[in-house]
């Protein structure tokens, strides 16, 4: 038996795919949702086999979903269901079981089904990946505990690598992530500044940059009272930032 989530953001959408899905045998439907952010949070509530999952959503989209699917330790089979046929190639880099369009056939539907299996260590490392050409996420997944947490990028004023994980230093608080440095700064340059080789600090979030007396230099983040060092050669880009800003 294959556990279905049916994700859409239109309920007429969802209720046919509900209405296929019931003439195929071997399939429960365990639940729906009508967004990404509930997508995740029904995912970890419902553990699916498999994701009928729209792309063109409000807030987080189905790309970005399936990218923190895919962080999961046994993430879900996603199959795409869109109106849209630009997003075909970034669906099939990422290992999708099926891109179906819009109005969904039934022989489709069940010959994707057919095929869906939850993607192998393979399939699930390169699932993260094409994702980021489609723009940088709106959101950061972080496991705590046992659940997952959502945190939206425009509310961190940091990362800041430690050890094997990386601090995110967000308006709530903090939660630890295993993304690279690396990585996050490709991913959100645009509204990130590297200020020392282990810390990204949001533009936004730069109050002043202070030198002590013993010469070393600190950006002050702004709201936290906390205070990061900034290397001695990024110094010039902490100025222009923060004549920018």
């Amino acid at each position: 038996m294959k556990r279905i989530l049916v994700v859409d953001d239109e309920l007429p959408a969802r209720t046919r795919l509900k209405g296929l899905l019931k003439d195929i045998p071997d399939v429960e439907i365990v639940g729906e949702a009508g967004n990404g952010t509930e997508t995740l949070k029904q995912v970890e509530a419902l553990n699916p086999d498999i994701i009928l999952l729209d792309i063109r959503m409000p807030g987080m989209d189905g790309l970005e979903c399936a990218r923190h699917l895919a962080d999961l330790e046994v993430p879900p089979a996603v199959i795409f269901t869109t109106a849209y046929d630009q997003f075909a190639i970034q669906a099939f880099e990422a290992h999708a079981i099926d891109y179906l369009m819009k109005p969904v056939r039934a022989d489709r539907l069940r010959n994707a089904i057919e095929r869906a299996a939850r993607p192998n260590a393979a399939q699930k490392s390169a699932l993260a990946e094409p994702q980021r050409a489609a723009g940088a996420r709106q959101h950061i997944c972080a496991r705590v505990r046992d659940s997952l947490q959502l945190v939206a990028v425009e509310s961190v004023y940091y990362f800041r690598a430690e050890q094997k994980y990386v601090t995110v230093r967000h308006r709530d608080g903090e939660v630890l992530i295993e993304d690279s440095l690396k990585s996050l700064e490709e991913e959100f340059s645009e509204n990130f500044l590297r200020i020392h080789r282990n810390a990204l600090v949001a533009h936004w979030a730069i109050e002043a940059l202070e030198k002590d007396g013993d010469g070393h230099f600190h950006v002050r983040v702004r709201d936290t009272g906390d205070q990061l060092e900034v290397s001695r050669r990024l110094v010039p880009e902490v100025r222009r930032s923060i004549r920018q800003g």
